[in-house]
């Protein structure tokens, strides 16, 4: 699938690509430097569609169908010693990394936490329980250490990485920023991407502009360029966000808004009925934004923007994208309607307690390990299921087979 061509400026190639580029390696481009201080960009009021004005390049994500590869890692897996299909959901676990990463023992190298922070204008339409303040605070608590994503990046060995996409405050200068040298290990670092001070109130006009849109997914497309491993756990911060996930699961999918709407940060009654009148007033106002691009520009998040160009370049790298919950799955959604193969780089963590998730899961045919009814998001769900993906790989490179272990099989027995 290929989008329409976008007018435009010359566009800046992000990474050079290797020698050897990697098998389904693709490129992400964007016109406009990105500021990469805390200052954000000036904020225009064009009011034009990103699918015709934003300067990208989605990268080509082939799909990583192999008959040969799949039937040969099936074949591993069906030979350890146990019983045929014992391990249940570890062993289709343990075919997806491996088709992922093309590797028939596969094993993960320096996985990457992202969590994407950025604040909302609709926020002050009132459709979260919380302030807008608890955005920044919660940056400040991620760097502190004491968030649960902090907690659980440091239990798992998970390089903890803050981006700010556009927080309504200014963040201090840190001794280990990223862009001047590398943080200390297990110290999480602050990536600054700031776009704005938060998006405008989507219920006024569009959240962004399409040259901020483009320039939120040239962000998160570069910044995986920068990060190593094969591995990326998806993760999110923004007050007023799940109100961005229910607009675009509604516009791109065509779920009743009322259903796939809910208590976000803990919304009683009488605020979540305020919450879905504020979404229809939104989704009524952007009735023309009907294509991806257009949708998430009018409707989303600096944050979900900045998601879902670091999940095309993470496809395009063959990583594989460990989704967390409502917010993160949203992103995922945008960017699969651009490049569908994209779902197949995905491994789902969770169903979270969120009524849109469901749907949404069963709109992306998505299938997660874990149901616990988890609403918090941060990345916790990814990092809570990280080690399955672990244990799948060391299931197939490491149990033996029966041959090896001088185990009779089933038919040796009969």
């Amino acid at each position: 699938m290929v989008l329409p061509e976008l007018r435009g400026a010359p566009y800046l190639r992000l990474c050079n690509p290797p020698a050897t580029p990697a098998p389904g390696q693709g490129r992400f481009a964007m016109s406009t430097p990105t500021p990469h201080s805390a200052a954000p960009i000036e904020h225009s009021h064009d009011g034009a569609n990103a699918a015709t004005t934003a300067i990208a390049a989605i990268p080509a994500i082939p799909s990583l169908a192999d008959a040969a590869f799949t039937q040969r890692v099936q074949h591993a897996i069906d030979h350890k010693t146990k019983p045929l299909g014992a391990l249940g959901r570890l062993e289709q676990l343990a075919l997806r990394i491996a088709c992922i990463l093309g590797q028939d023992r596969p094993v993960l190298q320096q996985p990457q936490m992202l969590v994407f922070a950025a604040d909302h204008g609709l926020a002050a339409r009132g459709v979260s329980a919380y302030p807008v303040d608890v955005t920044w605070q919660m940056v400040e608590n991620f760097m502190a250490g004491g968030a649960a994503v902090s907690v659980l990046a440091r239990q798992h060995g998970l390089a903890l990485n803050v981006v700010d996409c556009g927080v309504a405050r200014d963040f201090p200068a840190r001794e280990q920023d990223p862009d001047d040298k590398l943080p200390q290990p297990g110290q999480p670092r602050l990536w600054r991407r700031k776009l704005g001070y938060g998006t405008r109130d989507c219920s006024q006009g569009p959240a962004m502009t399409a040259t901020e849109c483009a320039m939120a997914l040239r962000n998160g497309a570069a910044l995986v360029c920068q990060l190593p491993g094969n591995a990326l756990l998806l993760g999110e911060m923004g007050i007023g966000n799940t109100s961005s996930a229910s607009l675009l699961l509604a516009r791109l999918c065509g779920e009743p808004l009322a259903e796939v709407t809910g208590a976000g940060t803990g919304l009683d009654a009488a605020g979540l009925a305020r919450k879905i009148g504020v979404l229809q007033e939104v989704l009524q106002l952007h009735a023309q934004a009907t294509q991806p691009l257009d949708a998430l520009a009018a409707m989303g998040g600096f944050e979900v923007a900045t998601m879902v160009g670091a999940v095309l370049q993470a496809a395009a790298e063959r990583r594989v994208i460990v989704v967390d919950g409502f917010i993160t799955t949203a992103a995922v959604l945008v960017a699969s309607r651009l490049q569908p193969a994209v779902l197949e780089r995905c491994v789902f963590s969770h169903r979270s307690g969120e009524p849109g998730h469901v749907r949404m899961l069963a709109h992306l045919g998505a299938e997660p390990l874990l149901d616990w009814q988890l609403r918090l998001g941060e990345g916790s769900g990814a990092a809570l299921a990280w080690p399955l993906l672990v244990s799948a790989c060391a299931m197939l490179g490491e149990m033996a087979s029966f041959a090896q272990a001088g185990v009779s099989t089933r038919s040796e027995e009969a």
